[in-house]
This record gives structure tokens, sequence and C-alpha cells, in this order.
């Protein structure tokens, strides 16, 4: 039976390939030979050892471990080695990236592209065990990435952040120093990590130029860069300086009055006596200590040498420190706690443990206190979790947003619970309207997480649905988004902070809420969910699921096309009426697709996204082939998706050319459908740039760029698109700065690829008196100019009447 198993395997990879292609086999054929290659492909979670619900960095350690022993340079008699490796390889570049990772989770192998099917190249041994993630392992240094970054240094806490590349040898050399300096400054400030080879776009837009590059973040100031000694003191003398906490020396003068403040507003009181004997914080100990309990004590010392007889009121004959809890009488010694350390970490532990817990919310006060104030309740079964005395310290971080905090023990309170259909330890947010209007967090069960999604949760209009506030159809008075999800799923989590931005944008044009679909099973059959995030647009008994990226930009742009769809839906008739049809000069991009096919599915948003990307300078349509399949057979489609541009000239209708690029993402296919498009813009020459830009009489816009740069060729595409835009009112043209490097010199240009407007203004311009426009984007580049044009007007007019 091997010989009919091999001949079948490779007759689905030759109907597989082609780009990858579904050829328009029988279907009853073409799902048998899925079920065949479906069991001989093993699933990327298997290969990798790790869970569905696993974390990135979960993903990357399992990843690195399988790479140090499956590796062909450790295998270098086995000749199987190399295939096995590349397997696991594609299994993490998928599952690394939650694009890919959401279309592999729902459609499989099918739904990536060739490319991402059969992988990449993979790096050296000695990569993958001294370079691939240099703090990947560490528990002090978190590693932060493009997902949590943000709500990380926003926070209120303060980061103090090593961005590196693993290639970077002073990387390597630092990294000893920044372990120990993470555990010197444990508690007192967040030490962070970010890994530039895997956070690209996130250490660009962040202005990162060299490596290792250190930056404290502080919520509401700009980052400050270390450019110091890269020893471990010198990095904790410029971290202190951050700690802005103040220690506060108490005396006659002042204590009764500073402890009584500190009482009202429910904050206690650290104080350390020195004397001649005995033991008391170090200043610096002291500022350490008052940063890691910002807000939840007051931190002071007396001078018991000077202030005797004050020290003698508290009972202290030597040198000591206590906690005085927020309530505590000075003179009811029964409630004051002596510590027995001089450790900033110990003293932490031992007051967090000392303080009071979070306000305790029962069956009987939820409802009252919840009607209209904003909570984020912390809901328990019986035994506290390890985070709870961290808990304790949301209140201090939250009271500038007019947050409560509390707890609800549902071990005690098991009704009010499952009213809420809340079955496991979690925090959630009520917004101040009843206690149904509130949103679950399903984020890292860390402080600044919680933070972060707090403050997001009570500004932004995304609800927790359950069977009683799901919008049915009956009840469908407006538009509702909803997505359908389970907390497992790292795609599923890293959405929802996207949700809560769009709904923002669409506030009162849109409602928002999340079911999860691993406690309202039924409800999610019902719908016919069957893979995460599902996320679902219902307009009155209209239903539209969305296929895009997991960005709030993304979910706005798919809303915005429902209104005005940028690709027409053919039939046969349409097709035959405006594709054949079409006018001289017009030009058709259709993609005839099954909605079976799982590569069509992975490229229906990348579609919408190029045709709105081209809007109004072609016309974008697509064809259901399952729907028309002997439609598309007459036009002579054979395989899924089948990409054409119909060009212009009428006189062949049927006229058409394929796209075969490995890409399909939309900035590839606008590249493929601008190529195919008579030029607008204008090479210049150095007699040209002089005759016609310099001593002309037309405003123009250039693009100065180098053939062999990256970035020029990236930004080509968008500049015809300029070109087009402004075509009538401002010449587009090019100059290659390889060929005509004097030209750019005497001009100014320095990088590439730079643009210049140079408006007409009456007289001859000069080499230099081109506008620098700092942006690659032809919108952009077109308001800026449109709005100088706006300027220029009544200077030009009042010349040509001078003129006159």
């Amino acid at each position: 039976m091997a010989a009919p198993l091999l001949v079948s395997v490779g007759l689905l990879g030759e109907l597989l390939v082609m780009g990858p292609r579904v050829p328009a086999v029988p279907l009853l054929l073409l799902a048998a030979l899925l079920l065949l290659v479906c069991s001989l492909s093993q699933d990327y979670y298997e290969l990798l050892k790790v869970s569905r619900d696993a974390t990135t960095r979960e993903i990357r350690q399992a990843f690195k471990k399988l790479a140090l022993t499956m590796h062909p340079d450790k295998n270098p008699g086995d000749s199987e080695a190399h295939d096995r490796f590349l397997q696991v390889n594609r299994a993490y570049e998928v599952l690394k990236d939650a694009e890919l990772r959401k279309k592999y989770d729902k459609y499989g192998e099918k739904g990536l592209d060739e490319q991402q099917q059969h992988g990449g190249g993979y790096e050296s041994w000695n990569f993958y065990r001294y370079d691939f993630g240099i703090y990947d392992d560490d528990l002090e240094v978190i590693t932060l990435d493009s997902g949590d970054f943000e709500a990380a240094v926003n926070s209120g806490e303060i980061w103090f952040i090593n961005f590196y590349f693993p290639r970077c040898s002073h990387c390597h050399e630092l990294a000893p120093t920044w372990r120990e300096f993470a555990k010197e400054m444990d508690g007192v400030m967040r030490i962070g990590a970010v890994n530039c080879g895997d956070n690209n776009h996130l250490c660009r837009s962040k202005g990162i130029n060299s490596y290792p590059s250190l930056y404290v973040y502080k919520a509401g100031q700009r980052p400050e860069k270390f450019n110091g000694e890269r020893s471990k003191d010198s990095l904790v003398r410029f971290s202190m300086k951050f700690i802005t906490t103040s220690v506060t020396e108490l005396w006659q003068g002042n204590v009764f009055s500073e402890i009584e403040t500190a009482y009202s507003s429910g904050i206690g009181w650290l104080i350390t006596f020195c004397s001649d004997t005995g033991d008391c914080l170090e200043p610096r100990t002291r500022q350490k200590v008052a940063g890691m309990l910002d807000g939840l004590v007051k931190v002071g010392w007396m001078d018991c040498t000077s202030q005797q007889h004050l020290c003698d009121s508290f009972q202290v004959t030597s040198g000591a420190t206590a906690l005085f809890p927020p309530g505590s009488s000075l003179d009811q010694q029964g409630s004051v706690l002596w510590l027995n350390t001089l450790d900033s970490r110990e003293i932490y532990n031992q007051v967090i443990n000392h303080l009071p817990d979070l306000e305790l919310l029962t069956g009987d006060s939820f409802q009252r206190k919840l009607a209209h104030h904003r909570w984020l309740v912390s809901f328990t079964f019986g035994e506290k979790s390890p985070a709870s005395n961290e808990y304790k310290k949301l209140q201090a971080f939250l009271r500038g947003d007019h947050i409560q905090v509390g707890r609800v023990d549902c071990m005690s309170d098991l009704k009010l619970c499952q009213s809420l259909y809340i079955h496991k330890p979690c925090v959630a947010v009520f917004k101040g309207m009843g206690i149904y209007d509130f949103e679950i967090h399903h984020g890292k069960d860390v402080l600044y997480n919680i933070v972060g999604f707090a403050r997001d949760s009570v500004r932004a209009h995304v609800n927790t649905l359950r069977p009683d506030n799901f919008p049915s159809e009956k009840d469908r008075k407006e538009p509702w988004l909803v997505d359908f999800f389970a907390p497992w799923c790292p795609p599923c989590r890293a959405l929802l902070p996207e949700l809560r931005k769009a709904s923002i944008q669409l506030a009162g044009q849109m409602k928002f809420g999340t079911l999860d679909c691993t406690i309202h099973q039924n409800l999610c059959s019902m719908y016919n969910i069957q893979a995460y995030p599902t996320t679902v647009i219902f307009n009155g008994s209209s239903v539209h699921e969305y296929e895009g990226q997991h960005s709030a930009d993304g979910i706005l742009e798919f809303i915005q096309d429902l209104v005005s769809p940028s690709v027409v839906v053919l039939d046969p008739d349409s097709f035959n009426e405006r594709v054949k049809g079409r006018a001289e000069g017009q030009l058709w991009a259709v993609d005839f697709y099954a909605p079976w096919c799982g590569p069509c599915q992975a490229l229906i948003p990348e579609w919408r996204r190029m045709a709105r990307m081209l809007s109004g300078q072609i016309q974008v349509g697509s064809m259901d082939c399952k729907r028309f399949q002997s439609f598309c057979q007459t036009q002579g489609v054979r395989a899924y998706p089948e990409i054409r541009l119909y060009l212009g000239n009428t006189r062949n209708a049927d006229r058409y050319t394929s796209y075969n690029g490995w890409h399909r993402d939309a900035h590839s296919l606008r590249s493929w459908v601008l190529s195919s498009l008579p030029r607008v813009s204008v090479d210049l020459t150095p007699d040209s740039f002089r005759s016609q830009v310099l001593s002309g009489h037309d405003h123009w816009v250039l693009d100065f760029y180098a053939p062999w740069c990256g970035p020029c060729q990236h930004f080509a595409p968008e500049f015809e698109i300029l070109a087009r835009t402004l075509k009538g009112r401002v010449r587009a043209g090019k100059v290659d700065c390889q060929a005509h490097h004097q030209t750019c010199q005497s001009a100014g240009i320095t990088a590439y690829p730079t643009v210049r407007f140079y408006p007409y203004q009456g007289t001859r311009r000069h080499e230099h008196s081109g506008e620098y426009i700092n942006s690659r984007d032809a919108n952009v580049i077109d308001d800026i100019i449109t709005q100088r044009l706006q300027k220029l007007a009544p200077r030009l007019q009042n010349k040509h009447k001078d003129e006159l």
C-alpha cells in the first residue's frame, strides 16, 4: 500500500502548490485528499510540545529547548535532521506571530501562504544556544513585546527597559550586570527587556538605533536614556533619581500633624528610628522602601539623638523600624508592627502582609455600592491567590482614576457570582452603571496589566455578555460587534484591548460585547462558532464575520467597508456588463474564489484593504465560484484563489494578467496592480530638473531615491498613487540619486527616500528651495500639499494681477 499512498500525497502536493491555490477539483476528492494529508502532517502545537493556550514566551522557550537537541549541527549523522528541524522551525515562526497563529488556528496549514507553509531558513546551533533570547529565562527581568509594552509603561509603575539585539556583543556583555541590577531593584521599579530582533517595528517606533539602549519610562513623562557606565552601581544611582517619593524627617513640630493627615486618607506610616545603638534604615534603603510602598504607607525617619523625648513617647530606646497601620493609635503599641530586618524586600513583604485587605463586598452591599461608582473587583474562591497582597497596591494606582477597589468571596456569596457567570478567580471592572455592566480581565495576572486594563475598560464601551443580555435578533435596535472567544486563546487575549480602542471611536454608533465560549457553549454553538476568536457584526438581520488584523484600525476599516463596500460582489451578469464592458482605460482587479478554500479566506481582508488603498485608481471585484461554478469554468478558472487584472484596452475585453506572486498581502497586491498601470510620475535628469522644476511654472513634488534602497522600493508605489492623486494640480517627478549624485547633493539630499515639494511662487526656484515633507503616506502628503497650495493661492493671484 505504500506506493498508492505516495502517489496520493504527491498528487495533493501538485494540487496545493500554485501559490498556494486550491484547484477546482471535485469536492469529494479534495476532501478525501485533505483528510489524508491532515493525518500525515503533525499539529504545530504538538511539534513544539506546548498547549494551545501557550503564551509567546512559553512558545519561545519550548522552541529553544527543541532547537538545542534537534538542530542538524547536533545531529551530523542524521540525514533527516534537517527536514525535522525545518518542521519545528516552521511551527515556531507561525505560532509566535499573532496573525499567522490566528490563521493557523482557524484554517490549519491551508490558511497559510506557500512560503509560510514550508518555512524559511534557520540559524546555527550557536545562535539558539547563546543569542536566541538573552532574558527569556530570567524571573526578575520582564520580557516585553509589542502586545504589552504600552500597557506596561503607562501603568503608573516606573520601568527601566533594556532594548537589545540578540547578535549584539555589547548586549551580551551587559546581561550579567543587568540581571544583578534587576535583583537589586526588585520591587522598587520594573526592570524589563525588549528583544529588537523579534520586535523590530516596536523598537523603530521608539527611536532605537543602537544596542543596547537603556531607557527609563515613567507615565506622563518623556523616556530618559541612560548614557553612563554600565555598572550595577551606576545603574542603581541613575534609577534612584526617578524614585521621587519623599522620605519625611519627623520631629516634635510635625510628627503628629503628618501622621494624622496620612491616617485621615487611610494611609499608615513606616518610621525608622535612628539612635547611637540599634539599627535604622540607611538613606538609600529608606528611599527604596518609599518607592516600593508608594501610596500605601508614608515613610519617615526620626533622629533619636536630638529628639530623645519624642522617641521615648514611642517607647523607642534604640534604633528600630516600625509600621503604624492606618487607624492605629500612637499610644496603643499592640497594633504596631516592629520589623526585624534591614533588607528592603523583606520590609516590603512584612508591611504588605500586615496592611488591611481590600474592602469585602457582600451580596447585601454589592448592588448598592456598584450602582453609581466605578469599581475594580477581585473575585476569589476561598483561598487567597499569590497575587492577593500585590492587589493591595491597586487602590494607590487607581485612586487618581476614581476607581475603587474591592473583593468578593464567591465561596460566601456563591449566588452573586453565579448570577454573573463567574466560576473561577478573576478580576472585573464595573463601570458605575449597575452590577451587570462590567468587563472581565483576561490578560496577565500582574499589576501593570491589571492597572492598564482598568483604566482602558472604564473609558471603553465593551461589556461581558451572558445569555440574558446577549443581543438576540428581536432585541437588536442598534448594530452590535460581538467577539466570541476563549480565555485560553492568546490571539483572543491580544484582540481584547483592540476592541476597547475601537469601541471608543465608535461610541454611540455600535455596541461591543464579548462572549466566553468556554462558559456559554450552547450560545456559541447556536451561532456555529468553530474557531477563536470569531468576531461577528450583527446589524438587524444581517450577520457579517470579521476577517482582518487584530487591531482597532482593522476593525474600523471592516466596519467602514460594510457601510461603503470597496469590493464589488460580481455575478455573471454584472461581470459581463461591468468588467467585460468596461470603458477604455478602466481597469478591474477580480478575485475568483471558493468559500471553502483556506487561502481564499485568508485573502479576503487583504483584498478589501488593497481595494481601499487603490480607491479611485481601479475597480475591484470578487466572484464566488462555488455559487457560479459553471461561469468560472467558462472563464478558464482552474484554481482558487485566481487573481486577475483586466487591462484597460477594451478592444480585447478578455485580456487580463494573472497574479503569481508569493505574497498576498495588500501592499504586495497593490504594487502588482500599479506596475500594470501607465506611470504618472516622470524621471528627471539634471537638465530636466533645472529646466522644468527650478525654472518651470508648475508645482512639483519630487521623490529623491536610490535603486538599492529598500525603503525607496517600498515607497515607490505610494509615490505613484500620490502622483495620480495630484494629477492636474502638481507634477510628480523622481530623481535617481545614484545616477545623478551631484544633483541630489546640490539639493541637500542626505537620506533616501526624501520627498520635497517645490511650489511655483512666480520666480525661479533654487536647489534648496524644496520644502521637506516628513511622511511616506500618499494621503498625508496630499493633505500637506493641498493645505500649502491653499495658502499660496492668494499670493499667486495677486502676482498674476500685478503682471497684468
